[in-house]
């Protein structure tokens, strides 16, 4: 009875080591590399409505957009039952240890929580309900619109894409530990310098096409 007990425990152990692995994976690749693009072309707002809605909206044929919508949307149902499953089975324990590190891990699971929010309200208002309820992409002239005369949209995108820019950057510094990619102190602090370096991208890419849209708002 042991040796079974002892088995599935390194069992167990195992799978959720892989599944530990798998979420990393694919916060990074697609999800990470994805995010990445998507700010990038969203830059594209400075130079006007028509080049951001060629940039962010247009695909040239309906096959393209299901391919995109798959890729990015499969991968990120996997990472959140992946989430949720760590935020069920673990639990924060900053009082006892107040270190940067427990911070850090703590910011990790609230970001995910806001983030999973924010891309609720992010994918039925720029994508679902303008397509499938208005019958067309989202416009230049509605989202700059709403930056620049709905405060509280504008609140929750500067929120929005802090909680993902963090998020995303403190995670590559967890993919690099959890796939060995570092395995000294020198190397944990190589991959905390471009954790942070992609956090401060990400959030000044974020915050630019923010500002962009808001400008343009009437």
């Amino acid at each position: 009875m042991t040796t079974t007990a002892t088995t599935a425990g390194a069992t167990s152990a195992h799978s959720s080591f892989l599944r530990s692995r798998l979420g990393s994976l694919l916060a990074v690749l697609p999800l990470g590399v994805w995010t990445f693009m998507h700010v990038w072309n969203n830059l594209s707002a400075f130079g006007g409505g028509e080049a951001w809605e060629k940039s962010v909206t247009s695909y040239p044929h309906p096959f393209a957009q299901l391919v995109t919508s798959t890729v990015v949307l499969l991968p990120l149902v996997l990472h959140v039952a992946w989430g949720f499953g760590r935020l069920l089975t673990s639990r924060p324990n900053n009082v006892s240890y107040p270190f940067f590190g427990n911070l850090k891990y703590l910011l990790q699971r609230v970001s995910a929580v806001g983030i999973l929010l924010f891309i609720g309200a992010h994918l039925w208002l720029a994508m679902l309900h303008p397509r499938f309820v208005e019958g067309h992409a989202e416009s230049f002239s509605d989202i700059s619109h709403e930056m620049r005369t709905h405060t509280p949209t504008l609140i929750v995108y500067l929120l929005g894409t802090l909680g993902v820019s963090y998020h995303l950057g403190n995670g590559l510094g967890t993919f690099a530990m959890s796939w060995g990619i570092v395995n000294s102190k020198r190397g944990l602090q190589h991959a905390n310098v471009i954790a942070w370096t992609a956090f401060v991208i990400l959030l000044g890419m974020s915050w630019a096409v923010i500002y962009a849209l808001y400008r343009s708002g009437t």
